[in-house]
C-alpha cells in the first residue's frame, strides 16, 4: 500500500496533491530577454513554476558558472510579470540569505545531496526545497539526505530523480524511473522527475518525462531555452519553445487517463 504523500505550496500550487507539476525554464540565467521570454512562454503552455540557474556547478572549471547576483534583478522582473514562483539552486550554505529574496523553491544539486551543512540551514528556513539524488546515491541515502533537512523543521521537502551514474554511455545519466514507482510506496515525500539532466539528449527528454509521469511522480522540473543552440550551459538537453509546447499537450493527455490533471 502506497504512503500518503505529504503535501506544500509552492506558490499557489499544491505539490503532492495527487496532480502534476511542471517547473521549466533555462538550466543557466543568461540575461533578462532570455529568461523573460522562456517564462512568458512556459507559463502560457502550462508551466506552475519557473527554473533558472543563479550559480552553476560546472564539473569544468573554465566553464560558465552563472551570472551570480546580476540575475537577481532579471527574476524579480520575470516574477514580476509572470507570477510565477522560482526555483533555483543552492552550491552553499552562505547563500541561503541572498538568494531567499528571489527565490521560491531552494534546489540541492546532485553533488550537494551530502552537503550536510547545507542540508541543515535548509532545514531552518520557511520556503520548500528540491533535493535532487546523487551521481551514486542509493535510496536509502537520499531519503536520510532529506530527513536532514526536515529533523530541523522544515518539512516542504521533495525528492528529484535525476539520473544516475551506471555503465551505459549512450546518454548523459540513466533515469532510474523505478526510483519514482519505489518512493511513491514506500516514502511519503512528493517526487518530482528531471528528465532533462536525467537523459542528457533533447529527443529523450520528452519520452522519459511521460513515462515518469505513467509512474506517478508528482512533476516534472525541464530545461527549455528560447535557442537551445547557443545556451551557455546544457544546450543538448533544452527543449526549444515548440518541444515545450508538445510535451505540455501529451502530458495533458496521459494525465487525464490517469485521472490527474497538469497543475496550472
Amino acid at each position: 500500500m502506497s504512503k500518503k504523500t505529504t503535501t506544500f505550496k509552492l506558490g499557489n500550487t499544491t505539490i503532492g496533491d495527487g496532480n502534476f507539476a511542471v517547473i521549466a525554464g533555462p538550466c543557466s540565467i543568461e540575461s533578462e530577454e532570455q529568461l523573460l521570454s522562456t517564462a512568458q512562454f512556459v507559463k502560457e503552455h502550462g508551466a506552475c513554476g519557473l527554473r533558472g540557474g543563479v550559480y552553476k556547478l560546472r564539473t569544468r572549471p573554465g566553464t560558465f558558472q552563472g551570472l551570480g547576483q546580476e540575475a537577481y534583478n532579471y527574476v524579480k522582473v520575470a516574477k514580476e510579470k509572470t507570477k510565477l514562483p522560482f526555483v533555483a539552486e543552492i552550491t552553499d550554505p552562505r547563500q541561503v540569505s541572498e538568494l531567499y529574496e528571489v527565490c521560491d523553491m531552494f534546489q540541492v544539486g546532485a553533488r550537494n545531496m551530502h552537503n550536510y551543512a547545507l542540508l541543515k540551514e535548509l532545514g531552518k528556513i520557511d520556503k520548500p526545497v528540491l533535493l535532487k539524488r546523487g551521481f551514486a546515491g542509493l535510496i536509502s541515502e537520499w531519503i536520510y539526505a532529506a530527513e536532514y533537512i526536515r529533523i530541523e523543521g522544515n518539512n516542504s521537502v521533495a525528492l528529484c530523480e535525476r539520473g544516475i551514474r551506471t555503465f551505459e554511455t549512450a546518454y548523459r545519466n540513466t533515469f532510474d524511473i523505478n526510483a519514482i514507482a519505489y518512493i511513491k510506496k514506500h516514502s511519503d515525500l512528493p517526487i518530482i522527475a528531471d528528465t532533462s539532466h536525467g537523459t542528457g539528449e533533447r529527443e529523450l527528454v520528452s519520452p522519459v518525462a511521460l513515462g515518469a509521469l505513467a509512474a506517478g511522480a508528482d512533476g516534472l522540473i525541464v530545461e527549455v531555452h528560447p535557442n537551445p543552440s547557443v545556451a551557455k550551459s546544457d544546450k543538448d538537453q533544452a527543449l526549444t519553445f515548440d518541444d515545450f509546447k508538445t510535451l505540455m499537450s501529451n502530458l495533458n493527455t496521459i494525465a487525464k487517463a490517469m485521472g490527474k490533471e497538469i497543475t496550472l
